[in-house]
């Protein structure tokens, strides 16, 4: 008996474009669809508990690179996935692909623009990434995590739709959970790196405490996201003001955490940026300065606009600008109990749903 025909997603790279590629994939397999992911190597240690039938590692690799040999060596890794690609999906024959941004999904979407079958891109940030904007011109439809989405031209405008960001089971969990009453007092404040420069994090944020007078010191409550050498940092800076900390380089439970949270700071990723309005809580946004597209200063600035965050440009995240907003946290929690109502009214919370209608509606016949 032959198997139905899957929608293929294409993700890979990082959890950012794979834990949304896996809501969807949950959506789809939901209504009795079959999916099976298209990747890379370096995404399986994120893809063991991804909901497919089935995983296809292609090779890829960025261009962006610098020297011309360099780009030579990803464009000839490029055509190869290419290759590998038409050749897989001429076997599974998927009804059509999805993909989720980054240069692993080059192969699999150029292989369906090649055989005709349909395609549909997400882009997580609210900016359009270099990758999806090489094959914007190549799917029927670009959906969309923020509501407005800047680096597109009139023809792939035409094309996009707002869905939000897909967002783990975990976190729809956590955004039923309301916000919590100050105990005593005290403020539960929780500090996150990202993948992408969670240094300044370390360097900041005990020397923001520091700057704390004592009794304020005492009525905060500290889980940080520190990586490597930094959590040793980070602990003896505490340790020489006499702050407990909890530190751990990943939180396998982060949106628990979050939801348990008064206060999150961290960068401007877009699942960050998505799961925080999703779950309703206040953020101090410092976003990536050196990312190319100014992707998450951007994300940052969706969450801001509707009053849940307040961004700080990292060459002004100093340790007088962190204990200022600490202080004035401590002094005034009503101001918090509101910013987490205007981050909830940012949050989708199905758009796992969302982008399954689109990505069904233009597959092709089971």
């Amino acid at each position: 008996m032959t198997e139905p025909r899957p929608i293929l997603v294409a993700a890979g790279g990082t959890g950012g474009h794979l834990f949304p590629a896996a809501a969807l994939a949950a959506a789809i397999a939901a209504r009795g669809v079959p999916v099976e992911l298209a990747t890379d190597d370096r995404a399986m240690k994120y893809g063991q508990d991804f909901p497919a039938r089935a995983v296809h590692v292609f090779p890829s690799a960025t261009t962006t690179g610098a020297g011309a040999l360099n780009k030579a060596r990803a464009a000839a890794t490029l055509g190869a996935g290419v290759v590998a690609a038409l050749m897989k999906l001429r076997r599974i024959r998927p009804r059509a692909v999805v993909g989720f941004g980054g240069y692993p999904t080059v192969p699999p979407l150029l292989a369906a623009s090649f055989l005709g079958i349909p395609a549909v891109l997400h882009e997580q940030n609210a900016v359009l990434g270099r990758a999806n904007r090489f094959l914007a011109s190549r799917v029927a439809l670009v959906a969309c995590g923020f509501p407005d989405l800047g680096g597109v031209d009139a023809a792939t405008r035409a094309k996009v739709r707002y869905t939000g960001n897909p967002v783990r089971p975990a976190v729809i969990a956590a955004a039923a959970i309301p916000y919590p009453a100050f105990e005593s007092g005290r403020l539960r404040l929780l500090v996150t790196g990202g993948s992408q420069g969670a240094r300044v994090m370390a360097d900041v944020v005990p020397e923001a405490l520091a700057r704390l007078a004592p009794a304020d010191r005492e009525r905060i409550r500290l889980v940080m996201q520190a990586r490597g050498e930094d959590k040793a940092r980070v602990a003896a800076a505490c340790a020489r003001i006499s702050f407990p900390v909890e530190i751990a380089d990943f939180f396998p439970d982060l949106p628990a955490r979050i939801a348990a949270a008064h206060l999150v700071v961290g960068r401007a990723g877009a699942s960050t940026v998505s799961e925080l309005a999703a779950i309703g809580r206040p953020s101090v946004l410092v976003p990536f300065p050196h990312a190319l597209d100014q992707d998450q200063a951007a994300n940052a600035a969706a969450l801001s606009g509707s009053g849940g965050a307040v961004v700080v440009p990292q060459t002004e995240f100093t340790p007088e600008r962190l204990a200022t907003i600490l202080s004035d946290a401590l002094a005034a929690p009503e101001r918090l109990a509101a910013s987490a109502s205007a981050a909830k009214t940012a949050g989708v919370t199905d758009a796992a749903d969302r982008l399954a209608d689109l990505a069904l509606g233009v597959a092709a016949p089971a």
